[in-house]
C-alpha cells in the first residue's frame, strides 16, 4: 500500500510539490485548497498525465472551504503551503501576522485527521510558522519541521556551481540560521568535490555569492512581480519528503525544535539534521568560528522576536 501525502495549499508551491511527488511515484497525494474547483482540476490534470509518465500514484483534490478534512485522514506526511504569499517590497515579518491564523485553522484539522503524520512547513515566515504549527499540534518536535535550509544551500550550490562553471552535483552548500534575511551561509563547510569553497574561490567572490544566497527569495520575488519563487521551494520540499518515506536517513538543513543545541532553547532554528521515518531523528552539531556563532546568535534572535510577538515561544 502506497504512503499518503497530504499538501495544504493549492498554489504554485503546492501543486508544484504535488506534481513532483506523483512524478517520481513516492505517494498518494491529495491536494487541498479553500478555492472550490481549482485543487480538484489540478488533481485530475495531473493524474491525467499518470500513463505517460508511467506512475501509479493517485491524486486527488478537495476544497477545504468547509474546514473540511477528512479526505486527508491518515496522511503520513502533511505539507503545508497554504497562507498569503510573499509580495514585491514586503518583507517576510510582514506575513507573520496574517499567516498565523491560517496555520493554526490548517494544524488543528491536520493533526484532528492525521494524528500520526509528519508535518513539513513552508509558510512564511518559515521559522515562526513552524513553531506555531508545533504549539498548535502537540505533535512531538521530530514530526514537525521547517523547510527552509534545503532551499537556501540549493540557491548558494547554484551560485557556486555557476560561478566555478562545475557540474550542480559537485557542489555541497551548508546554510544555518532562519529562512530570512540573517540566514547564515557557511562558505567553510561549503565543498566543491569535497574541497572547501575558500580553498577555490577568493573572499570577495565568496562574499557575494553569501550576499545573493541570503537575498536569493526577495530577488525572485523582484523579478516575477505577481509571485514568488515555486520551482526550487518544491523540489526541496519533495526531497525532505522523499527522505522521510524511503525512511534514508539523509542529513540535510531543517528547521528544527531545538533543546539546548548551538546554546539554543525553545525555538525552532535552521541546523543540519538526520531525517528518517520518524521525522528529525538527530540533530548534528557543528563547530563554528566566533564570527560564525555571532552570526547565528543574530539570525536566532530575529526568529525569537516573531515567536515571542505570537505569544508562541
Amino acid at each position: 500500500m502506497r504512503k499518503k501525502v497530504t499538501v495544504v495549499g493549492g498554489g504554485f508551491v503546492g501543486s508544484t510539490t504535488a506534481q513532483r511527488i506523483v512524478d517520481m511515484e513516492l505517494a498518494d497525494v491529495v491536494l487541498t485548497d479553500i478555492l472550490d474547483g481549482p485543487p480538484a482540476g489540478k488533481a485530475l490534470d495531473m493524474l491525467e498525465s499518470t500513463p505517460i509518465t508511467g506512475s501509479d500514484s493517485r491524486v486527488t483534490g478537495i476544497s477545504t472551504a468547509s474546514g473540511d478534512y477528512k479526505e486527508t485522514a491518515n496522511s503520513d506526511v502533511v505539507v503545508i503551503t497554504a497562507g498569503f504569499p510573499r509580495k514585491p517590497g514586503m518583507s517576510r515579518d510582514d506575513l507573520l501576522k496574517a499567516n498565523y491564523d491560517v496555520i493554526k485553522a490548517v494544524v488543528e484539522q491536520v493533526a484532528k485527521y492525521s494524528p500520526n503524520a509528519i508535518l513539513i512547513m513552508v509558510t512564511n515566515p518559515l521559522d515562526a510558522m513552524v513553531q506555531v504549527a508545533y504549539k498548535v499540534s502537540g505533535f512531538p518536535k521530530g514530526r514537525v519541521m521547517g523547510m527552509a535550509g534545503v532551499l537556501d544551500s540549493a540557491r548558494m550550490s547554484t551560485f557556486v556551481a555557476t560561478e566555478l562553471n562545475v557540474s550542480v552535483e559537485n557542489v555541497h552548500s551548508f546554510v544555518l540560521g532562519g529562512h530570512g534575511d540573517d540566514m547564515v551561509p557557511l562558505p567553510r563547510y561549503s565543498t566543491v568535490a569535497g574541497i572547501p569553497l575558500p580553498d577555490l574561490l577568493p573572499a570577495d567572490r565568496i562574499a557575494a555569492i553569501v550576499d545573493r544566497t541570503r537575498k536569493g527569495g526577495a530577488e525572485i520575488v523582484n523579478l516575477m512581480k505577481t509571485g514568488s519563487a515555486y520551482y526550487a521551494p518544491s523540489a526541496a520540499v519533495v526531497e525532505m519528503v522523499e527522505a522521510i518515506l524511503k525512511d534514508k536517513k539523509k542529513i540535510l538543513p531543517c528547521a528544527a525544535y531545538l533543546e539546548g543545541e548551538y546554546g539554543v532553547k525553545g525555538l525552532y532554528v535552521g541546523v543540519p539534521v538526520k531525517l528518517g521515518a520518524r521525522g528529525v531523528e538527530q540533530i548534528i552539531e557543528i563547530k563554528l568560528t566566533a564570527e560564525e556563532r555571532a552570526a547565528l546568535e543574530k539570525s536566532v534572535a530575529s526568529v525569537r522576536e516573531l515567536v515571542t510577538i505570537l505569544g508562541v515561544a
